[in-house]
């Protein structure tokens, strides 16, 4: 029988409950056991697959096809386990789940409401990943929001129902709370902790551990104080610090001893915790020897969360080389217009080692992502473009090198007389957004004696996609002889998947996600080389400028 650990927080959102459960995964794992974790959303959308990133952040697309909460990137990059569909819920989902029954007649004319309709729904959902793998020991399931919300009660209200039909043994509550410092005072407040499990009582669900966010250290006397107002024994009070790399949580946690009271709680008898590899990556990522600066073309670069697997990509990226990747974000539409020429280029990109163009929807900002393509080329910096990045690598070249002068995409310029990329032929007539797009795992073959080989060191390779146009077959003959190499193909032969430049030090674009696979101890194979690339022209760099210094 699975144990089950649900993850509340309170007083304000964004406190790091993935990071939080993530971190619990991957000391539990490194315990030997088989752990599972699951992200319950109250919003009603379906899934975050329509939601800008602005609202949202990144979607996090599983290799299953689903699109998901970037949590369950977090929960994939700690444990190295790969998830699927059943592992992200939503509110909508749920109800869509029940109205579908309830036109069908599947509740024989009987009343649908939340109790017991929509709880039950929760219910069987905590359940489905143990009742599918019965390897299964624990399984982590967060609620998203703060407690307190209107959203969330039907998921707190199937939780208390869930742990008073199970064995006090077999679950667990662990409550995410904020301990702020007023800098006026000089001193930290354990007043919001309080109220926020009073809120969490009164519900009806008693908190076993209380993990308290903070920037300063809390000290014995706060814990002391939260345990009593909390009805805790204060070792179960735990200090959850500001750090450096989220990376280091895992270690912390494990330094309070969180690991061994939350299996002593659950009755898991298991071996000693094996955390030799992540302290080794903790230290590489804490004690680079130099620095590389990575400029991130987008169109969301306010909200850096829109990109979270490509930064984590580049934390992961950096520690092969012993580096720090310092990631330069450009708004593209910051690099259009008349005055933006060669030389004004050349100066927005002059202490930058490589550039990155990512994914993304829509045509605002696609000359910006152009004009820094065709810098890169010309002047030899190391590229890697994702998704919306090979397609504008594309125009450009198609343009600037193949003489397409009005090469483009039907979805930005409908009216172009060169779509070289274009609406795939599945997607047409397709009315519907949320889901349509091609999603998941599709394998790829490789071309040898390739670049992309040289990074996978592998002919076939299996990536994830989002996204709905593709590259236009029809121009890929006046490619080859401008010197575009298709080094990556669906196995149909239909599909480019990687196109390169032979003659580049490092210009590579891919219509896949290769960010969502990418992992503290695996880094991604291209992300791990565009980085070695970038150190490589860093140090070229610095050879020229000594050289010019004297003479």
């Amino acid at each position: 029988m699975a144990k089950f650990i649900f993850v509340t927080g309170g007083v304000v959102s964004a406190l790091g409950k993935g990071i939080s459960c993530a971190s619990m995964g991957n000391l539990l794992k490194a315990r030997g056991l088989n752990v599972i974790l699951q992200k319950f959303d109250p919003y009603l959308n379906v899934d975050p697959g329509t939601m800008s990133p602005f609202q949202h952040g990144e979607v996090f697309v599983l290799d299953d096809g689903a699109e998901c909460d970037l949590d369950l990137g977090h929960y994939e990059r700690f444990t190295d386990v790969n998830l699927s569909q059943i592992n992200n819920l939503t509110s909508g989902r749920v109800y869509e789940t029940i109205l579908t029954k309830e036109r069908k007649g599947e509740y024989l004319g009987r009343t649908v409401q939340v109790i017991p309709h929509v709880t039950d729904e929760i219910k069987r959902r905590i359940m489905l990943p143990a009742l599918e793998n019965p390897q299964v020991d624990v399984v982590i399931t967060e609620i998203g929001g703060t407690v307190g919300d209107i959203e969330s009660l039907p998921f707190l209200e199937a939780i208390r129902q869930f742990r008073l039909e199970q064995p006090r043994e077999d679950t667990v509550s662990v409550h995410l709370t904020l301990v702020p410092y007023i800098a006026a005072a000089g001193e930290i407040k354990t007043k919001p902790t309080q109220h926020s499990v009073r809120e969490l009582r009164s519900i009806g669900i008693q908190p076993d551990f209380l993990m308290c966010r903070s920037e300063r250290p809390i000290g014995g006397d706060a814990r002391r104080k939260i345990g009593l107002f909390c009805n805790l024994d204060v070792d179960h009070v735990f200090e959850a610090r500001d750090v450096e790399s989220v990376y280091q949580i895992p270690l912390n946690l494990h330094e309070q001893n969180f690991d061994v009271l939350l299996c002593d709680r659950l009755g898991l008898e298991t071996e000693l915790p094996d955390l030799a590899e992540w302290e080794k990556i903790v230290h590489a990522i804490l004690n680079p020897t130099g620095t590389v600066r990575i400029a991130i073309v987008g169109k969301y670069t306010e909200l850096k969360d829109a990109y979270k697997s490509i930064i984590e990509s580049f934390i992961h990226a950096g520690i092969p080389h012993h580096v720090k990747v310092e990631q330069v974000w450009i708004d593209s539409e910051s690099l259009e217009g008349d005055d933006v020429g060669d030389r004004r280029l050349a100066e927005i990109f002059s202490d930058i080692h490589g550039i990155l163009i990512p994914g993304g929807f829509g045509d605002r900002g696609i000359p910006g992502k152009v004009n820094a393509i065709r810098f890169a080329r010309e002047n030899k910096v190391p590229f890697l473009g994702i998704c919306l990045g090979l397609q504008c690598a594309m125009i450009e070249i198609g343009r600037d090198v193949v003489g397409l002068e009005m090469a483009g995409s039907a979805e930005f310029t409908p009216e172009t007389p060169h779509p070289v990329i274009h609406l795939m032929e599945e997607q047409r007539g397709i009315a519907n957004m949320g889901g349509t797009m091609r999603l998941g795992a599709y394998p790829c073959h490789i071309v040898p004696d390739s670049r992309a080989f040289s990074c996978y060191g592998d002919l076939e390779i299996s990536e994830r996609h989002r996204h709905r146009y593709e590259v236009n077959n029809k121009y890929l003959g006046q490619f080859e002889k401008a010197g575009v190499l298709f080094s990556g193909m669906s196995p149909d032969g239909q599909l480019v998947e990687i196109m390169e430049l032979p003659e580049h030090p490092f210009f590579i674009a891919v219509q896949f996600h290769p960010e969502l696979k990418s992992r503290p101890g695996r880094p991604h194979p291209l992300f791990r080389e565009f980085v070695g690339s970038a150190v490589s022209h860093f140090s070229s760099s610095q050879e020229k400028s000594v050289d010019r210094a004297a003479n």
